[in-house]
């Protein structure tokens, strides 16, 4: 359970939440200034550039890791699992767009989409809307950010400015969202941050709202032993008072650690879906970026990416 949330929280583009769009949205751009880059972001820096000051600055600090390494090896050797992890995540969610829009589907919905580029960085066909759904302030910052910078969406972009524990489905409606056409969704860095009744209640509006040849994609939540967290929790405190980090956000204090969460693939499979996973190690070791961690026993921490097509 987390301790930093509530029912009623809310949040900016530098606090709780979401900063961790900040964070994702930094690792993007590390990933984008490789030698060989997984994935090509050219906004990221932008977005993480005008969000004030925090630990995505070391982030992207072409000289952090290595400092970090003569540290602690094994933090730094978990700062370049979660950088490559998060390579490998936007790597899968950007090829089942591709394949989606293969498919005619020209709705595409993304839950909580913080600092999400997609809308201005994919090659969408003619015709696609891409529904943004967040937090009024998240949306709003990505938004004027981009427009000074002259960025403008490669599809139809419409922003609904919603918490998702309130009447989304309503208001993307509103936003013109047709019902009867087919999607593609994405929950991407979301189901960690719901609690297990919220994320059976998330998928449920999204099966009532999805025609038939809908598609979904969603990143399940990995559930972390009590020890194993406690520990990271320690060595992260020590790290961070070492390269003058304090104030650096504990993710695990925004997560909803909840060991009867449902199966993702197996809810959607029992509800209309046709679903599978595929595990982020079983991916990160297919596209060559897997990091070993010496302390790595439980595969469950880590999440698994599921796609799934509505019957």
């Amino acid at each position: 359970m987390s301790s930093l949330r509530s029912h009623d929280d809310t949040w900016d583009i530098a606090t709780s939440v979401g900063a961790t769009a900040v964070m994702v949205a930094a690792a993007r751009a590390g990933e984008t200034e490789r030698e060989n880059p997984l994935i090509r972001d050219p906004y990221a820096r932008l977005l993480v550039s005008g969000a004030g000051t925090g630990i995505w600055e070391s982030l992207l600090d072409n000289s952090f890791a290595e400092r970090a390494a003569e540290v602690d090896a094994e933090a730094a050797a978990i700062l370049e699992h979660m950088g490559s992890y998060q390579a490998v995540r936007t790597h899968f969610f950007d090829e089942y767009f591709a394949k989606a829009s293969a498919a005619g589907i020209r709705q595409i919905v993304i839950l909580a989409a913080g600092l999400d580029s997609r809308a201005y960085r994919l090659d969408w066909p003619a015709g696609t809307t891409v529904y943004e759904i967040d937090q009024p302030k998240v949306l709003e910052y990505k938004a004027a950010t981009l427009a000074d910078h002259g960025a403008q969406p490669a599809a139809l972009r419409r922003e609904v400015p919603v918490d998702l524990r309130f009447d989304w489905p309503k208001a993307l409606r509103e936003a013109g969202f047709d019902a009867g056409q087919p999607t593609a969704w994405l929950a991407e860095g979301l189901l960690m941050y719901l609690p297990a009744d919220a994320q059976d209640r998330l998928f449920e509006l999204v099966t009532e709202l999805s025609a038939p040849g809908s598609r979904i994609a969603a990143e399940t939540a990995g559930v972390t032993a009590d020890e194993r967290r406690e520990e990271m929790r320690e060595r992260f405190a020590r790290f961070a008072a070492q390269f003058n980090l304090e104030q650096a956000l504990d993710i695990q204090e925004l997560i909803y650690e909840d060991p009867d969460r449902a199966d993702v693939t197996e809810w959607l499979n029992a509800h209309g879906w046709r679903a599978e996973g595929q595990h982020s190690l079983a991916e990160m070791r297919r596209l060559n970026r897997y990091v070993e961690l010496e302390h790595h026993h439980d595969d469950n921490a880590f999440s698994t990416f599921v796609t799934a097509e509505r019957l």
